[in-house]
Formats: C-alpha cells, structure tokens, sequence
C-alpha cells in the first residue's frame, strides 16, 4: 500500500488521518518511559530479582534507545521515512508484548532493550512528518500536538501504570501497548506517504563513537547512585569512557573528510544549536520534578500510588491547555517572550514546592503541578518551533533525532543530580538535626518515661522523626535549586534568533 509523496504541504490529503496514527505511535513510546516504573516493585517479586537487578528494566531501555536514536536520520536515507516507522511500530509492539510474557529476568531485560532499539525513531520520526505535512503557517500548531503527546506521555504514566497494576497485573503495562500500536500500524501503512532524503555514507567511526558516549553516559547516570558515584570503580570508568567517546568523535567530526555521522550543517545552525540546549534544560527540569514528586508523596506522605498519579495529573491538564493557547500565539508573538513566560511559570511553580510540609493536603501539589504544567507547555512548543525555523528541510530526519536525543539526556542528567541532592542532604540535614538529640535539652523534659533520649526505644522514634524531617529539608533544597537553574537561564533566551516574519510567510528555509 503505497502514498504519494508529499509535494505541497498546503495540499496533504488525509492529514488528520496521519497525524493521529503518527501521534499513536509516540504516546506509546512516550508512556513507556514512565509506566513500568510505578510496576517495579510487582515485577521485582515475579520475577524473583533484587532490587539492583530489577532497575536494569528501566536502565536497558533507557540506554538501548539513546544508542539507536542517532541513527535515525541515516535509516530514513537508507530505507525511507515510511519503512523505519512501519518497522519501529512493528518492532516495538512485538517487543512490548514479549515484555508482558516474560517469566525470568533476562527474558524482560532483553525485550525491554529491543523495545529501546525499535521505539528510539519514533519520537524524532513523528516531530519530523508533522513538519512535512504542515504549512508553514500551521507549524505553531504542529508542534503544540507533537509536544502534547511527548510531554503528557510521561507525565500520565505512572498513574496509569498505577491503576493497570493494581487492578489489573503488571504485565498489562506492556500489554496496552499491543492494540494502540496494531491501531497506529494502520494508520501509518494507511495513509502515510513516503519521504526519503539523499542516501550518503554511514559514518561508522562517528556512529561507535557517538553510540560509546551516550551509552557510558547513561549507565554512568542510572547506576551512580545505587553504587555510590565515584567511590565505585565502575562509575569512574563508565564517566572517563564516556568523557573520551564524546572527545573522539568531536574531533572527528570537525576533521572527517566528507559527511560526518553528526551533520556538520547542523552545528552551523545558532537556532538549532540553541534549541538543543533549551531542550536540554526542560528536560531536567521536568524529569527531575517528576522523579522526585512520586518519591515524596508516597515515601513521606503515604500516599497510595494511584492517588500519587490523580493528584500529579493536573500537570498533564496544564500542559494541555498551553500548548492549544501557544500553537495559536506562536505566529503572533516574539518566542523569546512565550519561553521566557513558561520559565517564569515553571521556576513559580517549583518555588510554590519549597513551601511543601508533612502536614499539609494536597492542594499545594495540585496548583503548582497545573502551573508548572502551563509553563512546559508555554516553553516547549515555542522552542520546537524556533529550534527548526532556520533549519533547512533536508536536515530534518537528522536534526529532529538530535533534539530528542538532547532533551532525553536533560531528563536523565535532571534525574540523577535530583537524587544525589536529596541522598546527600538528607544525610546532612539529619547530621545537623541529631546534634538537638541531647539529654540537656529542655525539648524533651515533657516526654512520657520510656519515650525519651534516656531510652532504646526514645531514641528510636526520635531517630525516625529526624530522618523524616531531615528527608523533607532535602526535597525543599531540591526544588530550589532548580527554581534557581530554571530563573538563571531566562536571560540566556536573548541568544535565540527569532525567525523573520516573511521567511515564515513565505515559506524559506521554514519547516514544509
């Protein structure tokens, strides 16, 4: 079943037809970064492995599709943009139901790294047809969908990884994926059309070198915390390999006769550079607050996992709502305004979250997680949209895996500082507390005989009471911190080029 190739993008016929089979595809990939997290502990007894062992589910798919992501660009020369997303769905669905019928250790880790191998493209390959299939004048929009599916994925994951798990089985985590990609397979072989830039070399040396450096980096990210960052000889390791990966290949990519794995002509680009690292920051910013939410909630205040997702879930709502308001503001008004108001949004946001205690209710997190939800959505689809303004049309299948991959990277660098912060202040806000643990102090003179500093017992539930609050000083000096890194790079928005109105009008070097 064949589809014309696009020559007008005025002119796409079944366009909302190929946006909701394209969007399938990447909400599934999307979930699939969070779902299984809130499965862990379920998987864990199944399938009888230890809790180092049981991380390696998330850590194989995490490194297997940042590895598979950069080549993207050179599959769709090769085979064509239309076959690499047939197969990635193919591949991906299949994969997600070896998941779910996994009875050993090795057999879920090993499906769960092909699903890395096989769900990489879809997110960059989904960003690169709406592009396509869109006017120059309706790209704000686009994007707006685009970013609505990959932001809401994550964020709706855990609750419904949550409520499958719980009523249901952990298996139908993986399971789910199975009818929304048969549906989205349809769509794709349906109504799709082909679109297959020139065919150049495939760098291996800068593939391998790449493919090193982000792979180190990931296992240096997910494993430096249970190993206990440089004092383990595995982390130091993983971080030089990584450092010298990175070292290789840009040299070699400034010095390579010919096309570089990395396309030379992206770096050249000052919109798409930048863009890359906005992205780069939204996604520690975001990952990193969801990485710690779930963890204070339901370690510190009780809360059940389901209700950890429905209270979590008006950051998704947030979102949502922006990026309707943004797709539409995005031909009116300066981006650099629109970003520099989701900062602002984001960093009040996490602001609100250093007020946080273990006596209050959940309306604190409801208003600061919708808040913050408006601001990601009012810094995510204006920077999708300035990344790739003056970014020439044949650089898309290779730019838009670079800018996933970036804004990926933010998430894990995000998720890894956030836990080392919290773990090493906790242990120093505890220090500091237990100095007030003392016989002389007048604090504790009312205390019932037994419950006291004088006793065993006393002791310990003092001791409990300290490391809760001490926990507690830890996430609030967490969401500061990155209130501070999210304030701190708003002035840094002024070196983004806004795109000139008429290029935009006329079409130029503007996403087709």
């Amino acid at each position: 079943m064949s589809v014309a190739p696009i020559t007008d993008p005025n002119n796409v016929p079944h366009r909302g037809m190929i946006t909701i089979a394209i969007m399938l595809a990447t909400i599934m990939q999307a979930l699939d970064t969070t779902i299984a997290n809130v499965a862990l502990p379920h998987m864990q007894g199944s399938l009888q492995a230890s809790q180092d062992q049981i991380t390696w589910v998330l850590t194989s798919y995490i490194v297997a599709s940042a590895i598979a992501l950069p080549l993207t660009g050179w599959l769709c020369a090769r085979y064509g943009r239309r076959m690499v997303f047939v197969v990635s769905v193919i591949g991906f669905t299949a994969a997600s139901a070896l998941c779910g019928i996994s009875t050993s250790l090795g057999g879920i880790v090993l499906a769960r790294l092909l699903q890395g191998v096989f769900g990489a493209a879809l997110v960059p390959l989904s960003q690169a047809v709406l592009l396509d299939i869109n006017p120059p004048q309706k790209v704000g929009q686009a994007m707006a969908i685009w970013g609505a599916g990959i932001m809401v994925g994550p964020i709706l994951g855990p609750m419904l990884g949550g409520w499958l798990t719980e009523n249901l089985d952990w298996r139908w985590v993986f399971f789910i994926n199975v009818p929304v990609g048969a549906f989205a397979l349809y769509g794709i072989l349906r109504y799709l059309p082909e679109n297959r830039p020139p065919a150049g070399r495939l760098d291996m040396f800068g593939f391998i070198a790449l493919s090193l450096g982000i792979g180190l980096l990931q296992l240096f990210l997910d494993r430096g915390e249970q190993q206990d960052w440089f004092d383990s000889w595995e982390i130091k390791l993983e971080a030089a390999g990584a450092l010298v990966a990175f070292a290789f290949l840009a040299v070699h990519t400034v010095t390579v006769q010919g096309a570089s794995f990395v396309d030379r002509a992206l770096l050249k680009d000052r919109n798409f550079v930048t863009g890359c690292f906005f992205g780069f920051i939204v996604g520690m910013v975001l990952y990193g607050t969801m990485a710690l939410l779930p963890l204070f909630l339901q370690g510190l205040m009780g809360y059940p996992v389901v209700y950890t997702g429905v209270i979590t879930a008006p950051r998704g709502i947030g979102t949502m709502i922006a990026m309707i308001v943004v797709g539409r503001l995005v031909q009116r008004v300066d981006l650099r305004l629109i970003m520099a108001t989701g900062f602002g949004l984001t960093a009040l946001a996490l602001w609100q979250m250093t007020h946080i205690t273990l006596q209050m209710d959940s309306h604190l997190i409801i208003v600061s997680g919708f808040i913050q939800g408006v601001g990601i959505g009012f810094t995510f689809v204006p920077l999708s949209a300035a990344a790739f303004a003056t970014l020439a049309p044949r650089l898309r299948n290779d730019g838009t895996p670079i800018y996933s991959l970036l804004r990926n990277i933010g998430g894990s660098v995000g998720i890894s500082i956030v836990q080392a912060l919290l773990t090493r202040g906790a242990a120093q806000s505890h220090a500091v507390l237990s100095t007030y643990i003392a016989p002389g102090n007048p604090g504790f003179a009312d205390l019932p005989p037994g419950l006291g500093v004088d006793s065993a017992a006393g002791l310990a539930m003092l001791n409990a009471q300290v490391t809760q609050q001490a926990t507690l000083l830890a996430y609030v000096n967490d969401f500061r911190i990155m209130a501070a890194v999210t304030l701190v790079t708003i002035p840094l928005l002024m070196i983004v080029r806004p795109p000139k109105r008429k290029a935009v009008e006329a079409g130029g070097d503007m996403p087709h």
